[in-house]
């Protein structure tokens, strides 16, 4: 399958890095666009969907979530995701960009936001309780009125959006990231950012620990608490979900995807692949492609 990969629309959004959809408008479109957003692709952004009607699964990075009325799904840049929707589906999706998360933070002196899919606990999906999700909706509804409006500020854009992550934060099962101080939270965080762009030519933890000063001993520790994983753990991680990605997105052969990973050679590539997904690369091609007619 060739997955399409879809970059955020600044001049769309006004140049602000966040806008709203409605589900019901992602539905009409399904029936009449291509790409379609109910047949998996890649986003270069966030998307915050909120469930106001409905029940289905949605595919992320090849595992299906359940979700209900009431349901909050977060899905993060690059991830390969595909929405669950028929006629019925009703609800409102954020969409917003890493820099406007940054925005966010710089500006609003809130705890780091640290949204990660390579801890042991990732659960995308969040289920406020009764109280919390009348706030959460209250807050989307803000949103959605503030950015439908000409005349829109980014400062209110900012707080309210502040406000929603807070709350969906404390809405969500204790996790290990909430008891990061902030210095730790901001090393995770340029841990990952760095192994997103280094880890085809860099898999050693060492050499990460030595390009954010510190010793590989604090980096795993950082690592083990905000996602009870090592830092070699999550480098793996990252490296076996981006090659999973990759065969489906690009439909390469074994061969190009070792070499564009940084692999010396096909076999190493394959007894890696193996040895943490217990399949080979082409047998989970052949999995997903029929788990996904």
């Amino acid at each position: 399958m060739d997955f399409p990969e879809i970059a955020f629309n600044y001049q769309k959004a006004g140049n602000i890095g966040i806008e709203s959809i409605r589900l019901e408008d992602l539905y009409n479109r399904a029936q009449v666009i291509e790409p379609t957003p109910i047949t998996p692709h890649r986003l270069n952004f966030y998307n915050l969907i909120f469930v106001e009607q409905g029940a289905g699964k949605h595919l992320i990075d090849f595992i299906e979530y359940s979700f209900e009325p009431g349901s909050f799904i977060l899905v993060h840049p690059d991830q390969v995701h595909a929405y669950d929707l028929d006629a019925e589906t009703k609800g409102e999706v954020l969409l917003f960009t890493g820099s406007f998360v940054e925005l966010v933070l710089n500006n609003m002196r809130m705890p780091g936001f640290s949204p990660n899919h390579l801890g042991v606990n990732y659960q995308p999906v969040i289920k406020p309780y009764k109280a919390g999700l009348a706030s959460c909706v209250l807050l989307m509804e803000e949103l959605s009125k503030e950015l439908a409006n000409p005349s829109r500020d980014v400062l209110i854009l900012m707080h309210l959006f502040s406000c929603l992550l807070l709350m969906l934060r404390r809405e969500q099962p204790e996790a290990d990231n909430n008891t990061l101080s902030t210095g730790q939270m901001d090393r995770l965080n340029r841990f990952l950012s760095l192994l997103h762009s280094n880890f085809t030519t860099m898999r050693d933890a060492s050499l990460y620990a030595d390009k954010l000063h510190t010793t590989y001993k604090t980096l795993n520790q950082v690592c083990k608490k905000g996602t009870g994983q090592t830092a070699k753990q999550l480098i793996d991680a990252y490296t076996l979900l981006e090659a999973k990605r990759r065969l489906v997105i690009d439909n390469c052969t074994t061969q190009q995807l070792a070499w564009d990973l940084g692999f010396n050679d096909a076999s190493n590539f394959v007894k890696y692949f193996k040895k943490h997904a217990h399949y080979t690369p082409s047998d989970f091609r052949k999995l997903y492609a029929r788990t996904s007619s």
